[in-house]
């Protein structure tokens, strides 16, 4: 009762708004739209097929040219001549109805009211969000009249355009049947008006909506978009002359009819999906999702899913079914069909269809493009080209020498095609290694020792070659995966080898040129050929040695000298040459290292040669010399210095040891400032010893404020030195 209550009182408000509608357009020829908005019918036991339920009226005023309906139910649909029919037999239709009828020139809603409908997708309950044992509709301790204003998105001009009314509420006492227009308004205060605020009046978007502040009357100045906003609550109050308000605020809600104005998107591509081949019928292979943006509530985003096309549509034009409503693509085909090496083309591309309006044809559609691979598995052993392959190698050459080739089925990109070789037998020197080549799945053979002739002319090798993956259960290697090499060694003219290589001797430096040195020996790997060797000096840095080209002997061209810069680490190096006398030649290279023994032949020598002392010092230490010597121990340190005898009658100069290796030269007493030259003897310890005669220059300077002035001291050297060659001049001149 308290439902059809409800939905008498929102007959009668519709009827109010169409009077009053009737009242503003009097004097209009033609009042576009429904000429009924609202209509109230019993809910059969069954609405049965194509059986008019009611008739719409609906002008447009300009002959109603490419008129169309859209029902809010999708099991209903409105003929041209606006006859209501349901599209099958239906027993549960919900509580309401909302048709949508739109032209070039109008568009309009009416609405459906059924009596003792359940609830059902898309219901005026589902619309107005009634809860379970509430109207929802009247607000019976309010003194306005808000009732949820219904508009459908997308409206076309004119604009602006009425969309409902607010009133102030009746007094209690007044029954549903009296409650008219004129009532209604009858009990407002004199001077008071409406006022509508919230977002889309004052606020953004504004001017949206407006209201005639002395009927309640709601207009709407633009087309709604649901997508952008679904709803809008507003606020009513009525205010006196002043503005002030003396009822309310009430909140109002809008409501904007969802319209079916968004295709399925699918917008998470690209799509790819896997499939292993031999899979079982019915293996789920990927899963397609599409987005429309209209109201998830209705019919107009129930989507539902179609393979449109198939490429290629080898070995069958349906490899696969997608799930209506889920969107979850499938296999349908049996597992042999399923088989990778035998298809066209393993990459099948699908044609996905998404369909709004639960697939009806008058739904919106929307398409993309599922990418499906069949994946390989190893079921085809990779096989040799031949059972046996022949390979030709020079002697003392290390390459590729022959390229073993194989056929695999299975997928070139995956480890099931991808091939793994192995020597398993003929290779026990490791002479041989086997690689993959990437690119082509070749077996490359490589010499990785160099072979000799001599010891085998024949090599023969088992290959076997498997896959990087491990093959599928019911499939073995066979035969074919094995292979023979055949291998033949080429005789070829190898050069002479010296033995050892490196020579080595030791030998004392200084000893007389033409010394023998050594006796070298080479000999040729070349066996089962009879051929001479002939000895050449290929590298003799100090130019030291020669060598006898017959018997190989070396002796010195020089005296070897253990201090020479061609000596290292008391290791003087030379390198021999061996010539065979095969066409064309053969050449051996062979290495003589020289150890160097020590000999006494380098005396020691003193540093430094040059000091300076201050004519006024009264420390007469004049400098701590040195002493060095290029020779090994024991020909060396500990070293003696001594002076030379020391010219006139007063001794001034002395020489004292320190260490092993340096003394101090000292003055007893102190000189005027002059260039002295002090004969200096340093002897090593070598048996027999060798000595040195150096002279140490020493300059006596002036020395004034801690600077030394030590040009006077040359100067009255070289005028000393000028007065002794004329007196010497004059002495020769004198007559005899």
């Amino acid at each position: 009762m308290a439902d059809l209550i409800c939905m008498e009182f929102l007959y009668n408000k519709q009827r109010d708004l169409m009077v009053l509608l009737l009242v503003f357009a009097e004097d209009l020829e033609c009042i576009p739209g429904f000429q009924q908005k609202v209509f109230h019918i019993e809910q059969p036991s069954e609405f049965t097929e194509d059986q008019p339920i009611l008739n719409l009226v609906f002008d447009d005023c300009e002959g109603n040219d490419k008129l169309n309906f859209e029902v809010s139910n999708p099991d209903f649909k409105v003929e041209p001549n606006g006859s209501l029919v349901a599209l099958k037999n239906i027993t549960e239709a919900g509580r309401a109805l909302f048709i949508h009828a739109r032209s070039a020139q109008a568009e309009d809603m009416a609405e459906v009211l059924i009596v003792g409908g359940k609830d059902h997708h898309g219901s005026l309950k589902e619309i107005f969000k009634i809860e379970d044992g509430s109207l929802g509709i009247l607000r019976h301790k309010r003194a306005i009249v808000a009732t949820p204003i219904l508009i459908p998105e997308n409206q076309r001009p004119p604009f602006p355009r009425a969309v409902g009314r607010v009133s102030k509420q009746l007094p209690d006492n007044t029954t549903i049947q009296n409650r008219e227009i004129e009532v209604i308004d009858s009990d407002r205060t004199e001077g008071s008006k409406f006022r509508l605020s919230g977002k889309g009046v004052d606020q953004e978007p504004k001017g949206t909506f407006k209201i005639n502040e002395n009927t309640g009357e709601i207009s709407v100045t633009r087309s709604l978009d649901r997508e952008a906003t679904p709803t809008y609550q507003l606020q009513v109050e009525i205010t006196d002359v002043s503005g002030k308000s003396i009822e309310g605020p009430v909140l109002l809600e809008i409501i904007v009819i969802d319209q079916n104005d968004n295709r399925p998107i699918f917008r998470e591509g690209p799509y790819v999906g896997h499939v292993m081949e031999g899979s079982p019928t019915g293996s789920t292979v990927m899963r397609m999702m599409a987005f429309d943006a209209d109201d998830p509530g209705t019919d107009n985003a129930l989507l539902r899913y179609n393979i449109l096309k198939q490429t290629p549509d080898k070995p069958s034009p349906n490899m696969f079914f997608i799930d209506p409503e889920k969107g979850d693509i499938v296999t349908v085909v049996s597992p042999a069909l399923l088989d990778r090496e035998t298809m066209e083309n393993p990459k099948y591309e699908l044609i996905i269809e998404a369909k709004d309006m639960a697939g009806l044809d008058v739904g919106l559609t929307g398409t993309a493009t599922a990418t499906i691979v069949i994946d390989d598995k190893n079921d085809h052993p990779p096989e040799f080209t031949k059972k046996e392959f022949q390979a030709t190698v020079k002697e003392g050459v290390t390459r590729v020498i022959v390229n073993l080739s194989v056929e695999d089925r299975d997928d070139p990109a995956t480890g099931a095609w991808r091939a793994v070789y192995t020597i398993i037998n003929g290779n026990p020197g490791q002479s041989f290694e086997i690689h993959t080549n990437p690119k082509t799945n070749e077996g490359m053979l490589s010499v990785v020792k160099p072979l000799d002739y001599e010891i085998s002319a024949f090599h023969t090798l088992l290959i076997k070659v498997e896959n990087e993956d491990p093959l599928v259960p019911d499939i073995a290697y066979g035969p074919s995966s094995t292979a023979t090499v055949q291998i033949t060694v080429l005789d070829v003219n190898e050069g002479p080898v010296f033995h050892p290589d490196p020579m080595t001797v030791t030998k004392q430096e200084n000893i007389p040129i033409g010394s023998v040195v050594l006796t070298v020996s080479a000999t040729d790997p070349d066996t089962l050929q009879h051929q001479t060797i002939r000895y050449s000096v290929y590298k003799d840095p100090a130019g030291w040695l020669e060598i006898n080209p017959t018997n190989g002997t070396i002796f010195t061209t020089a005296v070897l000298d253990r201090e020479s810069l061609y000596v290292h680490n008391n290791v003087y190096t030379a390198l021999f040459q061996a010539i065979d006398s095969g066409n064309p030649p053969a050449t051996g290279t062979g290495t003589l290292q020289i150890t160097l023994e020590d000999v006494n032949d380098n005396a020691p020598a003193i540093y430094p040669t040059l000091a300076k002392v201050c004519d006024d010092a009264k420390d007469l230490r004049v400098v701590v010399l040195g002493a060095s010597d290029k020779d090994l121990h024991p020909n060396t340190d500990p070293f003696k210095f001594e002076l030379s005898k020391q010219s006139g009658p007063d001794k001034v100069w002395k020489i004292t040891k320190i260490n092993n290796t340096h003394a101090q030269v000292s003055l007893l007493q102190n000189l005027k400032k002059a260039n002295y030259n002090i004969p200096i003897l340093v002897t090593d310890s070598g048996k027999p010893p060798l000595t040195n005669n150096t002279e140490l220059k020493v300059q006596v300077c002036s020395c004034k404020k801690s600077k030394m002035d030590c040009s006077a001291a040359d100067a009255l050297h070289i005028s000393m030195i000028l007065i002794l060659l004329f007196s010497l001049f004059s002495l020769f001149s004198l007559p005899w």
